[in-house]
């Protein structure tokens, strides 16, 4: 072939041909690129959740080959494998150097739903994950000060490119069930969509979770759309059925809340699936249980219940475990679990801030009022009826889930959270919204016929802008600064950590981070500093070195060190840093000046070990 024929042909592929989708793709993909690296420079902030620093230690344990266990120790986890271990071997000879509580062998993890992290284990043995604090190079630092920790740098990336494939499944749900105008405008409200990029850098299971989500709607829409045929193929809709059922399993291990959706994923079936609607409903249940069955089998081994500690968030809250008492309590009275009364009383607070607060900013911009208002349109497409549905559903079961299982971690921030599941809408939220919308426009009676394509246009662009406007808003807002602090400064927990070998015990007001940026073993505070603090350190393991941030040495003097017990932390912090804490076993506290901030007392000025 000719060189100027091979030129012509290329150009041709490149304008016209197959290659043009190539080039737009290709095109879209390096500008979201450089999105990313721009809001990474200017709105990036070191993990700050509690939830996501657990989950990805307990990733690392994965990658390290640890298998499911954790760093980050509740005494609730310890009582419960404790009690568990001594039951089973009930009768026999007691045997003092029985590790009960598994805390020499490696703790295992009850808290977390096993899939988010062993989705960010798969990417640490891929990428370069590191805790090497850099205090020089550029973006790591800022004029000589640590700024940047490259782990939380990589998950964020990570979950930005989970980003990116949410805003590439709405669109294609979009197009699949109205048509490309509507599939258009969702992906640029998507894209604009603050929450969402908010949640991208909080290293969280949200957008994951997201991801299975869409992937959900997706399979239903097909079911549907298989079930409407005139002969429809029975084979086919078992299989699909069957897949809604393992996707909804999926997303159930990946966060427990969000297992309840195989309820609307049941009813739609129930709804669409015509003469063998039940069939398909089983099925769908079956499959969800069979994903979910190992994961329960296990936690049950390890401890007895299904869900371990997760299995009891629904008491944190409560009138009888208020704040985080609960994982913080070493001998808790289970029993009131099986009373009604406390959920009642924590329902209906939570279920109306939710209607008041939750509800109004679903979609994370004023796409939710036009999603309330297209309720009450009556489309022609089928289809789209019956998706709405499921989304509606999904809102109040997501309603239900939420309120009861609301916990202290829930409450600040508020929207940012990883018990958040009320923020899976936002793609559905924001596709309906656009359909009222061109609803409402396509009605107007534009008085100049020539311009009206135009004009039409321009609505349809402001329109974008303005359900973008609070993360065009945050654009211009004064740069945020990239640590999470107070409470968490890297470098100074990462310079604890190593004061401790491995296997020797810590307890912070932070263990999530001590486990995270130092991979050392930390227990949680105790309920007080005196009996329960006792019953850990003389009978369990060791206690040899306690660890206090600014999350309890700023305490409120009055009310949470004052007029708070004696054998509370907080007026435990008030006396070590006045008078001191006489007859407490850790008795040698960091010189001052050597931390940032906080106190750690131990057992020996394990600080000079190392030095020459």
């Amino acid at each position: 072939m000719p060189l100027t024929e091979l030129i012509q042909r290329c150009i041709y592929l490149l304008e016209v041909g197959a290659g043009s989708r190539v080039v737009r793709v290709t095109l879209v993909v390096l500008l979201f690129a450089l999105h990313c690296l721009w809001m990474d420079l200017r709105d990036y902030r070191n993990l700050a959740r509690p939830e996501a620093m657990d989950q990805a230690q307990v990733a690392r344990n994965l990658a390290a080959g640890r298998g499911y266990t954790t760093e980050y120790i509740r005494p609730l986890s310890i009582y419960l494998v404790q009690q568990w271990n001594q039951s089973l071997v009930a009768g026999q000879p007691a045997d003092p150097k029985s590790d009960f509580a598994r805390l020499q062998t490696g703790h295992p993890d009850l808290a977390n739903a096993p899939v988010y992290p062993l989705f960010l284990a798969g990417w640490m043995k891929v990428l370069p994950f590191s805790h090497t604090m850099e205090f020089e190079k550029p973006f790591w630092s800022d004029g000589g000060h640590f700024a940047r920790d490259k782990s939380d740098v990589f998950i964020a990336t990570i979950n930005q490119l989970l980003l990116g494939l949410i805003i590439w499944q709405s669109f294609c749900l979009a197009r699949k069930i109205f048509d490309p105008e509507v599939a258009w405008m969702t992906a640029a409200m998507m894209y604009g969509c603050e929450c969402l990029w908010d949640f991208s850098y909080s290293g969280l299971p949200t957008l994951l979770l997201m991801v299975v989500f869409l992937e959900l709607a997706r399979w239903l829409a097909v079911f549907e759309e298989a079930a409407r045929a005139e002969t429809p193929n029975h084979n086919r809709l078992m299989v699909l059925a069957v897949v809604t059922g393992l996707l909804a399993g999926v997303g159930g291990l990946t966060h427990y809340g969000f297992g309840v959706i195989i309820v609307p994923v049941m009813g739609f079936l129930l709804l669409t699936g015509g003469v063998r609607h039940r069939v398909y409903a089983v099925a769908a249940g079956a499959a969800f249980l069979v994903v979910l069955a190992p994961w329960v089998v296990r936690n049950c081994l390890v401890c007895g219940l299904p869900f371990g500690t997760a299995g009891l968030a629904m008491l944190e809250g409560t009138q009888y475990f208020p704040g985080t008492q609960l994982e913080r309590a070493l001998h808790p009275n289970l029993i009131l679990a099986w009373q009604i009364k406390p959920y009642w009383h924590k329902f209906w607070p939570n279920f109306g801030a939710i209607l008041q607060q939750d509800w109004p900013r679903l979609g994370g911009s004023w796409a939710t009022m036009l999603f309330f208002a297209g309720l009450c349109i009556g489309f022609r497409s089928l289809a789209v009826r019956r998706l709405r549905l499921f989304a509606v559903m999904c809102l109040g079961v997501f309603t239900v889930v939420e309120a009861l299982g609301a916990t202290e971690w829930t409450k600040s921030p508020a929207m940012v959270n990883g018990d958040n599941l009320l923020v899976l809408l936002v793609p559905l939220v924001i596709m309906y919204g656009t359909v009222f919308f061109l609803t409402c426009l396509e009605q107007l009676n534009i008085p100049l016929p020539e311009y009206q394509v135009l004009l039409r246009y321009l609505a349809i662009m402001g329109f974008v802008l303005v359900m973008s406007l609070p993360a065009v808003g945050k654009r211009f807002a004064e740069k945020t600064s990239p640590l999470a602090y107070p409470p968490y400064y890297p470098p100074e927990i990462q310079t604890t950590a190593e004061w401790m070998k491995p296997g020797e015990l810590m307890m912070s007001d932070v263990p999530w981070a001590v486990a995270w940026y130092g991979d050392r073993q930390c227990v949680a505070l105790t309920l007080n500093s005196t009996d329960d603090f006792y019953a850990l350190n003389d009978f369990i393991k060791p206690v040899q070195a306690l660890y206090l941030t600014a999350e309890t040495m700023d305490a409120k003097l009055i009310s949470e060190c004052l007029r708070t017990p004696a054998n509370s932390w907080g007026n435990f912090s008030l006396r070590v840093t006045t008078t001191g804490e006489k007859g407490f076993p850790l008795r040698v506290t960091s010189p001052t000046g050597l931390l940032k901030s906080g106190i750690f007392l131990t057992d020996r000025a394990r600080w000079l070990d190392n030095e020459p």
